[in-house]
């Protein structure tokens, strides 16, 4: 089990209140279909609201709130949740890809909309909702889940395989700035590779490509990382830096100047971009 600041999470931590984001691996057995188990919760009795913005990752999730549970497409926008008082969420965050196994329907129907749980397993889902929500613990939520799930065990696909490695190498290869790059990287043309994401991931190539590129550029902003904006422009494969500041502006809502300003890094960014 983890405590963990995860990428694109817009504001990191509260300065008042509490608050706990942890997650946890699934079993073996799961893992080529769920990415892991995260649990969020806070308490802010006695403090204003506050919200939470993240910029979402291609993924499908389970999500159980309030005795209720739905499933979520990937969310193309920037996601805002207020947060007051006391309460808890606790989700399933699928691998890219790794939902369509129980849905066995394009995933980019699920394109920013969200289903009830019922609409993708049976009837069960009642008392898997009621017992998550009559345990505190966030290994025995986990448990929970397991079963779950496994009760509903998807035959494997080796499709979630490739697909997962395929993820790993847009996020961590700097490289793979375009489609283009990732037809030449995998081998795969251009359509098969378009209709597949449409099909298991629910967005395309090109998109995915760009919001962990903004992930990337975010948590260097949040480090502080010593470089222009021109620099970190080219690095994450924009034409430009006006190219980078529109698309950053548009999703995040702030310049990477402002947003730098918003976390208290303004002066020290602004100093060392002039160098």
């Amino acid at each position: 089990m983890t405590n963990f600041e995860p990428r694109g999470v817009l504001r990191p931590s509260f300065d008042v209140g509490q608050f706990q984001h942890l997650r946890q691996a699934p079993s073996s057995a799961l893992a080529p279909f769920v990415a892991h188990y995260w649990f969020v919760s806070w308490d802010l009795r006695g403090h204003p609201a506050k919200q939470q913005v993240t910029l979402p990752h291609p993924n499908v999730h389970l999500v159980v709130e309030q005795g209720h549970a739905r499933v979520y497409g990937v969310h193309t926008a920037r996601f805002t949740r207020t947060l007051s008082g006391q309460d808890r969420v606790f989700g399933v965050k699928f691998q890219a890809g790794g939902f369509y196994p129980w849905y066995r329907r394009p995933i980019a129907e699920l394109h920013n909309q969200s289903l009830t749980i019922n609409a993708c397993f049976a009837s069960e889902h009642q008392q898997f909702v009621s017992d998550i929500e009559a345990v505190s613990e966030f290994s025995t939520m986990c448990e929970v889940a397991e079963g779950f799930l496994l009760s509903f065990l998807p035959p494997a696909d080796p499709k979630l395989g490739f697909l997962r490695d395929l993820f790993r190498d847009i996020e961590c290869d700097r490289s793979l700035l375009s489609v283009e790059d990732l037809v030449r990287h995998t081998g795969i043309d251009k359509r098969s590779l378009q209709r597949l994401f449409q099909v298991y991931v629910g967005v395309s190539p090109k998109w995915v490509i760009q919001r962990y590129r903004l992930h990337q550029a975010i948590a260097e902003v949040q480090a502080g990382r010593s470089c222009s904006w021109a620099d970190m422009a080219l690095e994450l494969g924009y034409f430009d830096q006006t190219h980078f500041t529109r698309n950053f502006r548009t999703m995040i809502g702030m310049t990477p100047s402002e947003y730098a300003k918003s976390l208290g890094l303004t002066l020290e960014i602004e100093t060392r971009s002039s160098n």
